[in-house]
């Protein structure tokens, strides 16, 4: 079968000629239509992913065809269109026992800890496939990506009077962006790219952008009316704006960071305190977070189709990614199988 594999950084290479998987007990074998390229994936590419070795198969984001449901097939027929959770979770740690399995102690992400879907065929465990009738397999591709920021809007815990900050407006930006303005809550976004915020105005309709710099505190007070924002979330994994997310929220104010970078975040300890903060990590997203997403967007709530810039073919992408990865328009390419 077909299969592009990064066999180091900077480095992929396709075969015409990789072993087809064959499913063991539980797994469903599933032909690969659609792969999102994400922050991760770049990440990679540039060698600056954590938790990661090389070679290895990417590919997280993925809408799918079933073609084998297999031996416990959890309700699934062949033919069906899903969108896959690709975080292989042991069902037995202390994590997984307190129900989240995003963050199990053992756990192996489609693409990052082992080999993803950037192939034609792919053995999945079958209860880990989320099907739609009506879902494009663009839009099952997506599902992953909004599921990163509606497990992060639901770290943050927010209602309809926080004042919500999202630092970053690429593609984790705009997932978090999409779930914090379906809150109600008032949202501001802040990033260095005046694409990028217009894109949020005229495509996500947020009603208050800003550009990041020494000033941000101040503009942030004239929008919530003196008052600094309840909630910030950094999608950067920048660690420079991360420090700086300290500075930011109002007293008694939380933080929530979906972005990761290889190092340590220092902060002000007495500014910590002071304003009595609640830091939390967020990490992918829980299953009955993709059920929800999808029922939102076969329900029309939710439109991805700006989000995709770009388009490749996975036979062309160890050619083309590099283009790709440097071009400052882009949001989210598909790769099509």
């Amino acid at each position: 079968m077909n299969q592009v594999t990064l066999d180091q950084p900077g480095q992929f290479s396709f075969s015409a000629t990789a072993e087809a998987p064959v499913i063991g007990p539980g797994e469903a074998l599933v032909k690969v239509h659609r792969i999102g390229v994400c922050g991760t994936d770049l990440h990679a590419h540039a060698g600056k992913q954590p938790f990661f070795e090389y070679p290895r198969v990417l590919g997280h984001e993925l809408g799918v065809e079933v073609i084998d449901p297999g031996s416990d097939p959890q309700g699934l027929s062949v033919g069906d269109k899903c969108s896959v959770e690709p975080y292989m979770n042991c069902g037995k740690c202390i994590a997984c026992r307190r129900g989240k399995p995003n963050c199990c102690t053992s756990l192996n992400v489609l693409g990052v800890h082992g080999d993803g879907g950037m192939g034609e065929l792919l053995a999945v465990p079958a209860h880990k496939l989320h099907r739609s009738a009506k879902l494009s397999y663009d839009q099952l591709a997506l599902v992953e990506t909004l599921g990163i920021g509606a497990h992060a809007v639901e770290r943050a815990e927010p209602s309809a009077d926080d004042f919500i900050l999202v630092i970053g407006a690429g593609p984790i930006g705009l997932s978090v962006i999409q779930f914090a303005l379906i809150t109600g809550a008032t949202v501001a976004v802040m990033d260095i790219s005046a694409s990028r915020l217009a894109f949020c105005r005229d495509q996500m309709g947020v009603t208050h952008t800003l550009t990041a710099g020494p000033d941000a505190a101040d503009k942030l007070m004239g929008i919530g009316n003196g008052d600094l924002p309840t909630i910030v979330i950094d999608a950067t994994g920048n660690p420079r704006s991360m420090a700086g997310a300290f500075d930011l929220p109002a007293h008694g104010g939380r933080i929530v960071f979906v972005g990761l970078f290889q190092g340590e975040l220092a902060f002000n300890d007495p500014n910590f305190h002071r304003r009595e903060l609640t830091i939390c990590a967020s990490r992918n997203a829980l299953p009955g977070t993709f059920t929800s997403i999808i029922k939102s967007m076969e329900a029309g709530k939710i439109d991805t189709t700006p989000w995709i810039t770009h388009r490749v073919a996975l036979a062309d992408l160890p050619a083309k990614f590099e283009g790709i990865s440097q071009d400052s328009t882009l949001l989210k390419c598909m790769i099509e199988v």
